[in-house]
């Protein structure tokens, strides 16, 4: 830092001495401006990168919260002696969008995984970074000591209700959580374990990765330690396999950013397969055994795929239940559409009569899906399949409406470009 610091001092305020242009004759002044500004903003952007890397990234404050929970005996998991103890769960690679959310790439048993954990409440606890905040307190506080097995079941059951709505598959959902909470397999819950559990709940992604469980297209849960979790490793977190660095985002036109995209994706037919895979998700969160599930952020950084070229989900946490999406809009005032978007894209209609905002996003899941591929598929795709893929990509982005009103031309849609991308890679090694 000190040296950037320093660069930076030497490049604004030691400008080109009289005596240098008169060594360098045949270099006009403007073209030495020209360097002066690249070594200005590049220092700029070095600094600017390397100043916020401190701020994002806090992994040894999430381990030490963590393992001062362990060793006091308040929360559990089947990850906690490898962290704590025997030190062979690994942070390496921060890769944290946001101060409170720390997600870290990191080796667990030889293996790759990536690790997840927040420390939003640490930093509301204790303003220095690497002090221990009373965090048991705010996070861990239930169950309570006392609360039966019964009574455990019966609040995670009204829990899930308020997350998913009444669906008759919930009691297998509480028998799934009950499992994943017994770390020692002793068919007993402990304090511990339950208050472990019960936080990871409150967490949007962990809630709907057990949710989704049965989903090929989603990340495998690999273990927890009070509130951080271990999920399996996926290759290509972008769906086009290489993302422009977010520091250099701001500064490319969107011309170049297309160009890379188009440069390092994936040969036509393995995109075909990876588009399969994720229409295939679209379908298993529409009407699925919990409830229906919407994606409100549909961007090409929060889907990615496996060296098989499988689709998989990268980030749950743009993925909200409808019970969701309708507690945020139920009374919201509003006075145009806008005011009545969960997240970035899950938009609902504005009553301007009686301002408030209605229940039901007008957008379903498979027309933003379908706009998202768009480009994807068309990019390369074989001659005598691109009129006829446009065409229904065109029709499949027009869907709008209620999901239950239209869901017959909802699943024939889907359907049709799910055979029509199928026919051309079937029968081939990309299958």
């Amino acid at each position: 830092m000190r040296r950037i610091r320093r660069l930076v001092h030497l490049v604004l305020f030691c400008p080109l001495s009289k005596g240098l242009q008169s060594r360098l004759p045949g270099i006009k002044v403007k073209y030495l401006l020209v360097v002066w500004l690249g070594i200005f903003v590049g220092s700029w952007v070095a600094y600017m990168h390397y100043s916020s890397y401190s701020e994002l990234c806090r992994g040894h404050v999430c381990r030490m919260i963590i393992c001062d929970q362990y060793k006091k005996g308040i929360i559990s998991g089947s990850t906690c002696k490898d962290l704590c103890e025997e030190r062979s769960l690994l942070f390496q690679h921060c890769l944290s969008s946001s101060p409170t959310q720390q997600v870290y790439s990191g080796l667990w048993r030889e293996r790759e995984v990536i690790i997840k954990c927040g420390i939003e409440e640490a930093l509301k606890a204790d303003s220095h970074p690497d002090s221990v905040p009373k965090r048991d307190v705010v996070l861990f506080d239930k169950p309570t000591r006392g609360t039966s097995m019964d009574e455990f079941k019966e609040m995670l059951l009204n829990f899930l209700k308020s997350k998913l709505g009444d669906q008759p598959s919930l009691a297998a959902l509480v028998s799934r959580i009950i499992t994943t909470a017994d770390v020692n397999r002793d068919g007993k819950v402990s304090l511990a374990e339950a208050k472990s559990i019960w936080a990871l709940l409150q967490l949007n992604e962990f809630l709907l990765m057990l949710s989704l469980h049965e989903k090929e297209h989603t990340s495998k849960l690999l273990g927890h330690c009070g509130d951080l979790y271990v999920t399996e490793k996926i290759p290509h977190t972008s769906l086009y396999g290489v993302d422009v660095p977010p520091f250099l985002q701001s500064l490319l036109p969107s011309v170049v950013h297309q160009i890379i995209h188009q440069w390092f994706a994936p040969a036509w037919p393995r995109r075909a397969k990876i588009a399969i895979g994720l229409l295939e998700f679209v379908e298993e969160i529409f009407h699925g055994t919990y409830g229906n599930f919407y994606i409100c952020e549909t961007s090409f950084k929060n889907v990615g795929y496996n060296d098989k070229y499988d689709f998989k989900m990268v980030n749950l946490r743009k993925v909200a239940t409808e019970m969701t999406i309708r507690g945020f809009l139920k009374g919201r005032h509003c006075e145009q559409n806008v005011d009545c978007t969960y997240g970035k894209d899950c938009m609902a209609t504005c009553d301007k009569l009686m301002k408030q905002c209605k229940s039901d996003v007008v957008q379903p899941n498979l027309a933003k899906v379908c706009g998202l591929l768009q480009d994807y598929l068309l990019y390369g795709a074989p001659l005598e399949l691109k009129e006829e893929l446009q065409k229904q990509l065109r029709t499949c982005m027009t869907l709008s409406g209620l999901a239950s009103q239209m869901e017959v031309h909802h699943s024939l849609v889907l359907n049709n470009l799910k055979t029509l991308l199928w026919k051309k890679i079937s029968n081939t090694k990309y299958s």
